[in-house]
């Protein structure tokens, strides 16, 4: 008998955006505005995605690197 657990999951990136959506749909209407403070937990890892948010790198280029020079090549 094979051991399920040791296949990766691979998921293309119209499932992956699927999924996040309606996990942040589900979160909306879990967290409504009426409800007050979010737990402790939540407000941890929402703490920690948005430092690991500021660590990775933007694929936005700079404003230097948007001039008439390098758009036109």
């Amino acid at each position: 008998m094979s051991n399920h657990r040791s296949v990766a999951l691979q998921l293309d990136s119209d499932h992956c955006r699927a999924i996040c959506e309606e996990v942040g749909e589900r979160l909306r209407i879990v967290l409504d505005r009426e409800t007050g403070e979010l737990p402790p937990r939540l407000q941890f890892l929402l703490a920690r995605f948005a430092g690991l948010d500021r660590e990775a790198p933007s694929i936005v280029p700079a404003m230097d690197d948007m001039t008439a020079d390098s758009v036109a090549a």
